[in-house]
Formats: C-alpha cells, sequence, structure tokens
C-alpha cells in the first residue's frame, strides 16, 4: 500500500479483517506501552528504556508471517514482535522494574524480554551477539530436520559488526533454514547510514554471501508480512538463508541515554512521525477498506492504555527478586565457592538490612543460610597445615 493506505499491487489478495484487526492492535498496544515506559523512565522510575517509534510495522507483520514454533533471535528494538506473538504485557513490565516477576530476575537491563514458552531467545546487550548464535541454532534445526526455522532481528548499524559477517557466512555456507530481518531505521546510535555504508542498503551482502534476498518498505505493514511470508517457504524449501531487508525509520531516540535532536533536524522526525508512520497509514489502509471506524480506534486506544497502565502499576508494586537469585542460574548447581559467598554475604546483610534497603525486596529464607555460614566456611576453607613438618 501506499501513504494513504491504498492497495496498489495487483492482483493482491488482502489479509482477512481479524488479521488486519489484530496486527494493528498489536501495533498500538507496542506504541502505548512505548510511551508510558519512556515517560516512567524520565520519572526516574526506572533505570533505562529504549523505544519501536516508526518501526511497529515490521515487527508485527514478521511475528504474524512466521510460524509461533520458529525460533526467533531479536536485538533490542523488537517489542511489536513480542506484543504480536503473545508475550504478556505484565511480564515485559515487570522486566523493566527488575522486580520478582522478571523472567531475567534482575540480572539484565530493561527492554531485554524473551520467553521460552514462546520461542524468543533472551535479548543480549551486547550488539550483534545474537547473530552467530543464530545461524547455530539454524544449523541445529537444519540437522534435526525441525521443519521450521530461525528469524534473526538486526539493525544496519550492526551488520558492520564482525559477528554479522562470520554470521552471514556460516548460514550460507552451511545452508541454513534462516531470515535475517534487517531493520535498516537509518540511523545507528547519531550515525546515519551515508556514513555507515557504500551503496543503498544492505541487501547486497546478503546476495554476495549466497542466500536469497528481498528489500521491501518496513512501514507497510501489508508488505512486510507478503514478503516474510514468501521468504519463509522458500527458505525452508530450499535450506538457504534469506535475507529481508527492511526499510523503515527511527522515530525515537535509540534509548533514554540519547538525545535524537542533536543530530537530526527536526522537519524529518515530524515527516517521519505524520507521513510514513507505520499506524498512521495501518489507520487509513482500514478506514478505506471499511473495517475500522473513528470510534472503534478510538476504543482500541483506550483499552490498550489501560492495559498498559494496569501492568505498570502491578508492576511497580512488585518487591525485587529474592537476595539468593544473585547465585543462581551460574552452575546447574552451586559450587563451594558460591554457597561460601552466598551466606557471607547474607550474613552481612542480615547485620545492616537498613543500610541496603531489605524492605525492597522478596522475603526468602535467607536466614537458614546464614546460620549456616560458620559451617560452610569451616568447610571450605580447611586451614593449611603442610608447613607444620618443615
Amino acid at each position: 500500500m501506499n501513504e494513504e493506505g491504498e492497495i496498489i499491487l495487483e492482483d493482491y489478495q488482502l489479509l482477512d479483517k481479524d488479521v488486519l484487526i489484530n496486527m494493528y492492535k498489536s501495533m498500538i498496544r507496542s506504541n502505548i506501552f512505548d510511551n508510558v515506559f519512556y515517560d516512567i523512565q524520565r520519572q526516574g522510575r526506572i533505570s533505562f528504556y529504549m523505544t519501536n517509534f516508526g518501526e511497529e510495522a515490521t515487527q508485527v507483520a514478521v511475528a504474524q508471517s512466521l510460524d509461533p514454533a520458529d525460533l526467533a533471535f531479536l536485538q533490542y528494538r523488537e517489542l511489536g514482535f513480542c506484543v504480536h506473538r503473545g508475550m504478556p504485557l505484565q511480564q515485559m513490565a515487570d522486566t523493566n522494574f527488575s522486580n520478582m516477576g522478571d523472567p531475567n530476575h534482575g540480572k539484565a537491563m530493561p527492554v531485554h524480554y524473551g520467553s521460552k514458552d514462546l520461542n524468543i531467545v533472551t535479548i543480549s546487550s551486547t550488539l550483534a551477539t545474537q547473530m552467530p548464535q543464530a545461524a547455530g541454532a539454524a544449523y541445529a534445526y537444519k540437522r534435526e530436520n525441525k521443519g521450521h526455522l530461525v528469524a534473526c532481528f538486526f539493525g544496519e548499524g550492526a551488520a558492520s559488526e564482525g559477528d554479522a559477517h562470520a554470521a552471514f557466512n556460516f548460514s550460507a555456507a552451511l545452508k541454513c533454514p534462516m531470515l535475517w530481518v534487517c531493520r535498516n531505521n537509518a540511523y545507528a546510535i547519531s550515525t546515519p547510514i551515508k556514513n555507515q555504508y557504500s551503496g543503498d542498503g544492505l541487501l547486497g551482502r546478503g546476495l554476495s554471501y549466497g542466500m536469497g534476498g528481498i528489500r521491501v518498505d518496513g512501514n507497510d505493514c501489508l508488505a512486510v508480512a507478503l514478503a516474510v511470508e514468501q521468504a519463509r517457504k522458500y527458505a525452508l524449501e530450499h535450506s538457504k538463508p534469506v535475507m529481508v531487508e527492511c526499510m523503515t525509520y527511527r522515530g525515537g531516540h535509540h534509548s533514554t541515554s540519547d538525545d535524537a535532536t542533536r543530530y537530526r533536524d527536526p522537519e524529518e522526525i515530524i515527516y517521519w512521525s505524520q507521513v510514513d508512520n507505520p499506524l498512521v497509514r495501518t489507520k487509513k489502509l482500514l478506514m478505506k477498506q471499511e473495517m475500522l471506524t473513528e470510534e472503534e480506534d478510538k476504543e482500541l486506544r483506550e483499552d490498550a492504555r489501560k492495559e498498559v497502565m494496569l501492568a505498570f502499576r502491578t508492576a511497580e508494586k512488585k518487591q525485587k527478586p529474592y537476595i539468593e537469585k544473585l547465585f543462581e542460574d551460574v552452575y546447574d548447581e552451586l559450587t563451594p565457592q558460591l554457597k561460601y559467598q552466598e551466606a557471607q554475604l547474607m550474613r552481612h546483610l542480615s547485620k545492616y538490612p537498613k543500610d541496603y534497603g531489605m524492605e525492597e525486596y522478596q522475603t526468602s529464607a535467607a536466614h537458614g543460610k546464614v546460620k549456616r555460614f560458620q559451617k560452610i566456611k569451616k568447610a571450605f576453607y580447611k586451614p593449611d597445615t603442610s608447613h607444620q613438618n618443615e
């Protein structure tokens, strides 16, 4: 469709109304979630946040065209994907508050979502680290004849990392069934695409590595959904990676640690937010197809805001994870060193609870571990008597 929501592809079979409305709902929920959590970060209630403004169509449409059993590796700006695949807003709110409901138990930054049940690998902070991992996972899928594929999101900035080239090469040389989904949003933090690479995009890199490829308007949810549907089919039939380059625009700051007005013309931001905004285009499409009215749109937005606000308020009231979580999930079983360190910490905290705000943390069986401190200390630190016979 064009910017006015008019279908321009001949013989295009429009998606069903229920599918389109559901996609639009996910885009709205993602957008409102971003607005609320950006504001509360500015109020100091959470430590960090990254918005997805302007990229909602790419995120939601990719989720729509993948199978729920397809494994997804995300970068850090794919909130819409998580929402559309079914990740509860409460879980994401808890993650951002690092509270007792956070699946990461407070060990990761906000927006580092993940879900084993939804086949979404937990996000890592390090840029491009998910790319070699995704290529390896796709090779495993091929060897096990899973019948599904791996989809990996990355930005055009991440494609400048060495990890990206290694991952592209492995996936193509090993003929892995996977999709490389590039969010080409025009900026790698403050670096515009004109200073990132020579050429008009990243698709040429995929083709040069021997994979299939397609470039699509990333702000057109219909185009992205169709491109990913066909790319997925091709990747599975030929056991070959395909790069889908989604040309979109980062409507907000890189993160709450960034000020995009320092390196972007305000008129540029206004143009993309008003003329080529994916929510605006999708709304125009639905209204032209008589699938949505202004009243229904208003109701959708009000309901979404109520959901987000409930998740936010619930998350803010929850306590932090219990202290022992600091030591868990490092090894399958706690080593003697970790047991000693844990008991030592618990003894210190029990002696000075007010100095560390212990009332904010979930209560646990910590007091029992404090009592075992001396026993663990004696067992682990045996006195060295080897010199006594000298």
